[in-house]
């Protein structure tokens, strides 16, 4: 599994960017000077028609940098849940606005820390005029000023169902939520008979979610190996130059080791988060199983890449002037995000046909 070399010269472009610009200026010009927030959106809908393996490119440049924009809430959640709603109305009215960079988009779907379709408790009822009106508590819903597209998933008496919603509606409330993670923001949405506007076939929601979950994890597994891999290479520099009893750290045979651990660890996780990217392009029935597998093994192998970066900086790494703790807690903010590795191989098994301890 080769990337092309278009794609590496976005790869290039990416980290040039970032390097420059943070923040909401970085926005500006990835999805504005670049068009990048349009990356996987289809070309007759105002973006880039692009594909799973663009997006890898591109977040895993994200994770390098640990950056918080909002690509993964509006680019990859929204845009991908409006897609695949088949809503042709919704996706003409906004995802021109999504892939632009003009408007944000989040995807109200976690309840109690679960985002199994199934487990979801809110609900929406026919409302006046046509419309719903939406009732329940979002949790873990990405986020970042200024959103102004929200997408919820409630239940209807047809079954799961996404709704949008006005985010500055009545019966629609927003409270930002403090997180470990202080790089990826997050909020609660209370919904108290919102109104909303049905997207796609009542009672089609939980495949469309499915469907959304597997791209989202595949676009997680990217960013967690780019975390990776550059908390990797942070410390192999720090031991290079970190001096003990007269030599480099780096030079004691534990520490070469846990350093050579390391490194297979991030490129194991690499081929795993490029299957998930390549089965979404080319073989879509296999992507289930290619991102369970992905959200699984990458977000093992940042966590303990991100707990030894920890532990061969010494002091320094559990101190607020050195980002060792920025990734450790990306990695355990990630690790959770859409569920953690034991539920993706609980999904595994169940897809195999196997028993499961889940």
């Amino acid at each position: 599994m080769r990337l092309t070399e278009e794609q590496e010269e976005l790869r290039s472009a990416v980290r040039s960017a970032l390097t420059q610009h943070q923040g909401s200026e970085a926005w500006a010009v990835l999805s504005g000077r670049m068009g990048l927030a349009g990356l996987a959106v289809p070309e007759g809908d105002g973006g880039a028609g692009g594909g799973a393996r663009d997006v890898h490119v591109l977040m895993e440049e994200l994770g390098r940098s640990l950056s918080p924009l909002p690509y993964l809430g509006s680019a990859v959640l929204t845009a991908g849940a409006l897609l695949a709603s088949g809503d042709e109305e919704a996706c003409g009215r906004l995802l021109p606005g999504l892939a632009g960079g003009t408007s944000v988009g989040t995807l109200a779907w976690a309840e109690a820390g679960s985002w199994d379709p199934a487990a979801l408790r809110a609900e929406a009822v026919p409302g006046p005029d046509g419309g719903w009106l939406v009732d329940g508590v979002k949790e873990h819903v990405l986020d970042w000023p200024g959103t102004d597209v929200l997408l919820v998933a409630a239940r209807t008496a047809a079954g799961v169902s996404l709704f949008e919603v006005a985010a500055d509606g009545a019966g629609a409330r927003r409270t930002p939520l403090v997180t470990m993670d202080g790089t990826r923001s997050q909020a609660r949405w209370v919904l108290d008979g919102a109104e909303g506007r049905l997207l796609g076939v009542d009672g089609d929601g939980a495949r469309c979610l499915e469907r959304v979950r597997d791209l989202a994890c595949t676009a997680l597994a990217a960013e967690q190996v780019g975390a990776a891999g550059r908390a990797l290479e942070l410390t192999v520099a720090y031991a290079r130059d970190r001096v003990q009893f007269g030599r480099p750290i780096g030079s004691f045979q534990a520490v070469r080791h846990r350093l050579a651990d390391a490194y297979v660890q991030v490129e194991s996780a690499r081929s795993a988060a490029l299957g998930a990217a390549f089965a979404a392009d080319l073989d879509p029935a296999a992507l289930p199983r290619a991102a369970a597998v992905a959200k699984s093994v990458c977000s093992e192998a940042f966590s303990a890449v991100a707990g030894e970066m920890i532990q061969l900086h010494g002091g320094i790494g559990i101190t607020w002037e050195h980002d060792a703790h920025r990734y450790f807690k990306r990695a355990h903010g990630a690790g959770e995000l859409f569920g953690p590795p034991a539920r993706h191989r609980a999904r595994l098994a169940a897809g195999l046909g196997l028993p499961s301890a889940c």
